[in-house]
């Protein structure tokens, strides 16, 4: 059974506390405590129906403030697929919080109230889903009972929403009206909206495709195709025991496509090439394997290989350079300005680094660049140049947002401070 992790994201009175409740129950995915626990905390309700959104405020501070503030994890599963909900909070203060919950999604539900239309935070969260790359994207249009379920309403939104998703250039949008109070299309088809003939938002989120994820390996459908084959070194194992006093392993998790024995390979960054002899797994050993397994890789000649180090295959590789353009959402409260130093991480690799250049800072609410900015503040986007001690290897994220995703970290603190999008080399 496959995996799907999609996000929600949305204004704060948008609904989305209320559309994973309504999913999670009408799916029947509520434990019975958890919804006995409802129930009672429902009760001073005038109307008497259960508050569905108290599935996913789960703290207290958000119940205190009627928002959801952090990245909240749920999980479920129906016969036909697993699912990961990432509920991040609306506000723009918490843009970072938002980067970081969508950045290995494969599905972003954009809530839309019918009421408003399409208002600054669809398009600041479209903004960051096009960004993070996200491949599919669900308008959601929330609160049709509000406006009579009226199909008029519902084409403006999607027309509105078309000429913002042809600017950021997505390509994959669903429009599916609903109300998540009364629990019309989320899981069960609405009899309020027969003009409505697509899927429902359980419907669409068991069968929309995604085998064709830069993770995957085939491409196409094709087992053959091996991808950006990728395999950050995690660790050298070297018994030097009398029994296994010749053993030299690579152990690490193929982050995107597929190694065969007797693959030509190279190591980043040093770019010695050799030829894989063996992979196993669990003591077994194996003729090909793909991400997202973790395996032990062996070579034919040994080389100097250590952690973060990068192996490819030879015929397909990775950007490896000094200089490095990216995007950048700055998540500390200290500035980022030129000059700065920081650590830079790509996977199991780390450097470190200097800000060379903030090329532009992007508005996330008009999309407008901004140049000649001298330095970011918590929760702006921009784009940077940075410099690094040593060279780094890695693929543009929107090729491969495995090798293509990295973070700063603060040499002093070792907190993370921002999230790249790599680009490419400056």
């Amino acid at each position: 059974m496959d995996l799907l992790r999609f996000i929600t994201a949305g204004s704060v009175d948008d609904g989305k506390s209320t559309l994973i409740g309504r999913l999670l129950y009408d799916s029947k995915s509520i434990l019975a405590d958890q919804l006995e626990a409802i129930e009672r905390a429902s009760k001073s309700r005038d109307d008497g129906e259960i508050d569905l959104a108290l599935l996913t405020d789960g703290l207290r501070s958000e119940r205190e403030q009627g928002i959801t503030i952090d990245v909240a994890y749920r999980y479920f599963q129906t016969p036909v697929r697993k699912f990961i909900i990432v509920d991040a909070p609306g506000h723009i203060q918490y843009t970072r919080n938002m980067v970081t919950g969508a950045s290995n999604c494969q599905l972003a539900i954009v809530l839309v109230d019918a009421r408003h239309g399409v208002v600054e935070q669809t398009r600041r969260h479209s903004l960051i889903a096009s960004l993070l790359g996200i491949p599919h994207i669900v308008v959601a249009v929330n609160k049709m009972d509000l406006v009579n379920y009226s199909q008029d309403v519902f084409s403006d939104i999607c027309i509105q929403y078309a000429e913002l998703a042809k600017k950021l250039n997505v390509h994959q949008v669903t429009y599916i009206p609903m109300s998540a109070l009364n629990g019309d299309n989320v899981v069960d088809k609405s009899s309020a909206m027969s003009w409505y003939e697509g899927a429902t938002l359980l419907e669409h989120l068991e069968t929309v495709a995604i085998d064709d994820d830069t993770e995957g390996i085939t491409e196409d459908h094709h087992p053959a195709w091996p991808g950006l084959a990728r395999f950050p070194v995690q660790y050298v194992i070297r018994p030097q025991t009398a029994e296994l006093h010749d053993y030299r392993g690579y152990a690490g998790k193929i982050t995107s496509g597929l190694f065969r024995k007797g693959d030509t390979i190279t190591v980043f960054p040093s770019g010695e090439t050799s030829t894989i002899d063996a992979i196993e797994i669990a003591e077994k050993h194996l003729d090909e394997a793909a991400s997202p397994m973790s395996v032990v890789l062996h070579l034919a000649t040994d080389i100097d290989i250590s952690r973060g180090d990068l192996i490819v295959r030879s015929d397909n590789q990775p950007i490896s350079s000094q200089t490095v353009e990216a995007m950048l959402c700055w998540m500390d409260t200290k500035e980022f300005k030129v000059g700065n130093k920081y650590l830079l991480q790509v996977g199991t690799f780390r450097t470190r680094c200097s800000v060379r250049e903030i090329a532009y800072q992007l508005n996330v609410n008009t999309y407008e660049e901004t140049p000649d900015v001298d330095n970011l503040k918590l929760n702006d986007l921009a784009k940077v140049v940075l410099r690094t001690a040593q060279p780094v290897s890695f693929d543009p994220y929107q090729k491969n947002r495995a090798t293509g995703g990295a973070i700063l970290i603060d040499e002093t603190s070792n907190v993370t401070v921002g999230a790249l999008m790599l680009l490419g080399e400056a």
